[in-house]
């Protein structure tokens, strides 16, 4: 192990966890405000804004998702990495991956907090989030070696499942999401539901531009049985581990809401038990 490397990812990482939470629990216990109001958008629709805290300028429905995160960020997040961390120190592969899979969750929140949430305080937190996570994921990706490589090679058939569901994943979001987005293409009203007063539709887009295809990508290399597929992959599953808990928060925090999550409610959950229990198996047989 690279102790240079070593010891810069301890640094990131550790400003990482310690701006992370620092941003959930602002998220979370912010308040003050006018409260929920009517807001007319340049499209013509009348939103509810959420009205209080550090989202106040969100609408009241993707308002409750980020507060959802946040939790999802500080109780699961922020432990698997710092727990990842402290066993990748000792030369743990099982710690590698599950470190890597933390940052690659820390990495795409904080990208969608500093593009989708509306300009709050904690603007410059999030883009010195976005870059630390972002040089530490790549640091940690580049840090992996023969050693974890020929660990999963010994792991076939659970690789190749892996990458089978990641795939089946992959195409099942993107259908999801083109069935947001076409329909209104389709019979001329162009604009999809949800988009409310943000300016285009953040989560789809990079779902659909970015993180599918690179989930698809890995698990077309995993199932080929390429070295770095498999390893991709691994890394991937974990951190698909993570959102997909956090997409289940948010949907239940938006039924609490009284706010229609039919078939999401059924989708996200399933994907998320699927997730772990590959990521657990892969750590399982890397453990060491």
């Amino acid at each position: 192990m690279n102790s240079q490397r070593t010891t810069t990812l301890t640094i990131l990482l550790i400003c990482i966890l310690i701006g992370a939470a620092a941003a959930a629990l602002t998220g979370i216990l912010s308040s003050g405000g006018p409260g929920p109001y009517e807001y007319k958008s340049i499209r013509g629709e009348t939103l509810t804004i959420y009205g209080s805290g550090i989202y106040r300028h969100m609408t009241a429905d993707v308002a409750i998702q980020g507060i959802a995160q946040d939790w999802i960020t500080l109780f699961l997040a922020i432990p698997t990495a710092l727990i990842g961390l402290l066993l990748f120190r000792r030369g743990s592969a099982a710690g590698h991956l599950l470190m890597s899979g933390s940052l690659g969750y820390l990495l795409l929140t904080y990208l969608f907090y500093l593009t989708m949430g509306m300009y709050n305080e904690l603007f410059l937190l999030y883009a010195a989030l976005l870059g630390c996570t972002f040089f530490a994921f790549l640091l940690s990706l580049l840090s992996f070696g023969d050693r974890e490589l020929e660990i999963l090679a010994k792991r076939p058939r659970t690789t190749k499942a892996v990458g089978i569901f990641l795939i089946i994943n992959a195409s099942l979001i993107a259908l999801l999401w083109l069935g947001t987005v076409v329909p209104p293409l389709l019979d001329g009203s162009l604009y999809p539901e949800g988009l409310d007063h943000y300016t285009t539709l953040i989560v789809q887009g990079f779902d659909l531009g970015l993180m599918l295809p690179l989930g698809f990508v890995a698990g077309f290399m995993s199932v080929r049985g390429l070295p770095w597929g498999r390893l991709f992959a691994a890394v991937y599953v974990i951190f698909l581990a993570h959102l997909m808990v956090a997409l289940t928060s948010k949907i239940l925090f938006m039924a609490a809401a009284g706010i229609n999550v039919i078939p999401v409610i059924f989708i996200m959950p399933a994907l998320a038990l699927i997730a772990w229990g590959f990521s657990l198996r892969l750590l399982s047989i890397t453990r060491s």
